[in-house]
């Protein structure tokens, strides 16, 4: 979470039902969101700066598989774009030995609600990355996932901000996991596109495509 003092209480509290340890990683906030995540039930772990998304990202990977008792991981948004009972059907096929990494895609149905230039974006950025690793994926930058914690221990991202994302996938066509797909939506909120969130993301996917 960066700043996200306004809905990750909302967003913990709609997670703890099903997922009773919930790990929030602030990326240096300056908000008051730890507070309010820690209040809300959350296990909060702290960058003293803002890292970006990648760093959060392999931050949480680290603290979660040093429980020993871990059977899954999933790394879901503060923002309240996720839906609990998405990470749920992910979780589910991680634990039924289907496979061993489940990746969120808006494209397998049309439920989610996407712009032109963002849809066009990321079926560029899916092309790309099925060029470059082989992997035959319909959505490479959807931060809804499911990870065995055998695969997530072999993670080690290098790339703090969108990069990540291609670099996660780049990992995963080197360890060949078992991966699927899920069908997912993306609820893209008011307050998301207030903070440019949609338009900012396909900005970046550009630039990292262009500069790797």
């Amino acid at each position: 979470m960066y700043n996200e003092v306004t809905v990750v209480g909302n967003v913990i509290s709609g997670l703890l039902p099903d997922f009773p340890n919930v790990v929030c990683v602030d990326d240096g906030s300056t908000d008051g969101s730890q507070r309010v995540a820690r209040e809300a039930g959350a296990v909060v772990v702290q960058h003293p700066v803002n890292l970006g998304q990648g760093a959060a990202l392999q931050t949480g990977v680290e603290y979660a598989v040093g429980d020993p008792e871990v059977d899954a991981i999933v790394t879901f948004d503060a923002d309240g774009q996720h839906r609990v009972e998405d990470a749920k059907a992910m979780v589910a096929r991680i634990r039924s030995g289907e496979a061993e990494v489940v990746l969120g895609s808006r494209f397998l149905d049309g439920r989610t609600k996407l712009s032109p230039l963002k849809r066009l974006v990321l079926k560029v950025a899916a092309i790309q990355s099925r060029l470059s690793t082989g992997m035959a994926l319909t959505d490479a930058h959807n931060g809804l996932r499911a990870f065995h914690p055998m695969v997530a221990r072999q993670l080690h991202l290098k790339q703090n901000r969108m990069a990540h994302a291609s670099e996660l996938v780049q990992q995963l066509s080197e360890l060949k996991p078992r991966w699927v797909e899920q069908p997912v939506v993306i609820i893209y909120t008011d307050y998301s596109r207030s903070k440019g969130q949609s338009l900012l993301n396909s900005v970046n996917i550009v630039a990292d495509l262009f500069f790797r």
